[in-house]
């Protein structure tokens, strides 16, 4: 196995306005790694992740993705941006993305969402993707509706056709943002159950949840984030059974 995080975050700090919301973050994920992250609302967890394939650029601290770091520039005005695009989309598509909200697009068949980017974006047969994109749909159980509008599906379904799409782009790593948070409770088992698959078959992923019994299960590692830094650290069972820091146990207490 290589020794080269699948992703590592090193010293990321995100401010908005003059509030800062992530601290000096340093967070890596082997080839393999299953990495819950934690925390109250407004720790930062969300902005991590976006931090990660720069939907959200940090002030300060370094990006890489397999080894490759993401170069950024400095703007007159202190800002940072991409400082090269093509190596910012490459980057992207090898980090798959799950958010909240599905955010599928609503003219297009279920089939056509999975198929879209990587048709379009990495210049794929049509048909090898389309026949990958079935296979995919199968994995997370709709098959029977990729001819099927995201309107005509319930929450949880168009949650697992945005984890097909963003699989279809054979990711080195996927970033769940709590993808079950917008969900009606008796559909949350469906998503959990599509990421347990995932994680047995030594997916690369971090996961930002609220659902930490199933963290605590099938994570590899589990991070605690308070105010922007990571108080937390370690195995599954040491973070949830012992958990060196106070506010840390005070969470999880709360939430178990």
């Amino acid at each position: 196995m290589s020794q080269t995080p699948a992703l590592s975050l090193s010293g990321i700090v995100k401010r908005f306005g003059p509030l800062e919301v992530l601290r000096g973050v340093d967070l890596s994920a082997r080839h393999g790694d299953v990495v819950a992250i934690l925390g109250a609302s407004g720790s930062g967890k969300s902005t991590l992740l976006r931090c990660a394939n720069l939907l959200e650029v940090p002030e300060a601290g370094e990006i890489s993705v397999a080894g490759e770091v993401l170069r950024l520039k400095t703007r007159p005005d202190g800002s940072r941006v991409a400082a090269d695009r093509r190596q910012l989309d490459r980057v992207r598509t090898s980090l798959g993305m799950v958010f909240q909200q599905f955010n599928l697009w609503a003219h297009m068949t279920v089939l056509d969402n999975v198929v879209e980017a990587p048709v379009h974006v990495q210049k794929r047969n049509r048909a090898e993707c389309v026949a990958e994109a079935e296979a995919l749909l199968e994995k997370v159980g709709i098959a029977d509706k990729r001819h099927h509008y995201p309107a005509h599906l319930s929450g949880g379904q168009q949650q697992r056709a945005a984890i097909a799409r963003a699989l279809a782009m054979r990711p080195a790593a996927m970033l769940f943002d709590e993808p079950t948070s917008s969900l009606d409770p008796e559909l949350v088992g469906e998503v959990l159950r599509v990421i347990r698959t995932l994680a047995e078959e030594g997916r690369t992923m971090l996961l930002v949840t609220h659902e930490l019994g199933f963290a605590r299960e099938v994570a590899s590692r589990a991070v605690f984030l308070h105010r922007g830094a990571i108080e937390e650290d370690g195995p599954p069972a040491q973070v949830f059974g012992a958990p060196k820091s106070e506010r840390c146990r005070q969470f999880i207490a709360a939430q178990l």
